[in-house]
């Protein structure tokens, strides 16, 4: 893993629920004895969910124009023959999920796809009473969470203070992320659902495509700090937080293979002097149409994969359909890994 050098020293079962029938019909002979006809047993498969908690991400945003797509969780939900009962709300942070009740604004409704709306209730307590009221018949649970925690962060002015910003969000995902995996896996444990997988995942690193957008007011250190931030604090708490029970797995999206020439934001050495210019990038560059001839290969991918390079939207943070594709992938192979 490739980080900068003063950044490293500054941040120090699905139980499926067969109704089974059994008939037994006694029928009594003229004589007194009784015969009895054979047992049959009929098992209706009960549906199977996968419930979606978190952000913008778990409900699919792509941008004001396209608003909620199927997203990741659509995906997923599909490829593994599950009813999707999405409780995501564009705008969450690991905060207002528990706080917040209901989903307020227009962009913030839930999901198109298997959305399910809770007014006067929080997120997640939503989706306990969910789980509690489907018992044996969860198999997954996705969660998308903590991208708003930082987002501000990086509007600030100096590495110095962002890396400052990061940390201090960072604490405050690790506790609520840890309170929300122990919740849930309580939850599932009580409702007879004990096989049932709980994956979170983290997102990709779009900040790198400051490095080549806008043309002409590129911030190259800011997409250098990314990846410290990604990689030294983001990632690894999530990480310990979903993993903080045995029902529970991590998608590391930032750090994930693409193509064959890519292999997430660890793809090549960003490097500069104390956080300064000049910057410089060494290691496999990919073309970029309509943004650069080339660009490092993990800058490439954050700008095919999401709206946050495309000129009509510049430093929209979310996927486009293929990156949601994309994450859906990733969490169908961790389910398979499983």
């Amino acid at each position: 893993m490739f980080r900068p050098p003063s950044l490293r020293l500054a941040l120090a079962g699905i139980l499926v629920t067969g109704v089974v029938v059994v008939g037994v019909v006694a029928t009594g002979g003229a004589s007194g004895a009784t015969s009895t006809a054979t047992s049959t047993a009929t098992a209706t498969k009960a549906k199977r969910y996968d419930i979606s908690l978190g952000d913008s991400y778990s409900v699919g945003y792509q941008n004001p124009n396209l608003l909620h797509s199927t997203g990741f969780t659509g995906d997923v939900a599909k490829k593994e023959k599950l009813t999707l009962a999405n409780f995501g709300c564009s705008g969450a942070t690991t905060t207002s999920i528990f706080t917040q009740d209901g989903c307020p604004t227009a962009n913030s409704a839930p999901a198109s796809s298997g959305g399910v709306a809770y007014p006067g209730t929080n997120q997640v307590q939503a989706a306990l009473d969910f789980i509690g009221a489907h018992p044996g018949t969860i198999d997954l649970v996705t969660v998308s969470i903590g991208g708003n925690d930082v987002t501000a962060c990086t509007t600030l002015s100096t590495a110095a203070a962002i890396l400052t910003c990061v940390e201090t969000a960072d604490t405050t995902i690790a506790t609520n992320v840890g309170k929300l995996v122990g919740e849930l896996d309580t939850t599932l444990t009580a409702g007879d659902d004990s096989p049932a997988h709980i994956v979170g995942i983290t997102y990709p690193d779009v900040i790198l495509g400051d490095w080549v957008a806008p043309v002409g007011s590129t911030s190259p250190g800011l997409a250098e700090l990314s990846i410290s931030a990604f990689d030294d604090l983001i990632n690894p708490t999530l990480d310990t937080a979903y993993t903080s029970v045995t029902r529970g797995s991590f998608v590391n999206v930032t750090d994930a293979r693409w193509k064959s020439a890519t292999a997430g934001d660890d793809t090549g050495t960003f490097a500069s002097t104390g956080g300064a210019a000049p910057f410089t990038y060494v290691g496999p560059t990919m073309h970029l149409r309509g943004v650069s001839r080339t660009a490092p290969a993990a800058v490439a991918e954050v700008c095919e994969l999401t709206w946050y390079c495309a000129s009509s939207s510049f430093g929209d943070i979310h996927a486009n359909t293929k990156g949601y594709a994309f994450i859906g992938s990733l969490v169908v192979a961790d389910l398979k890994s499983l």
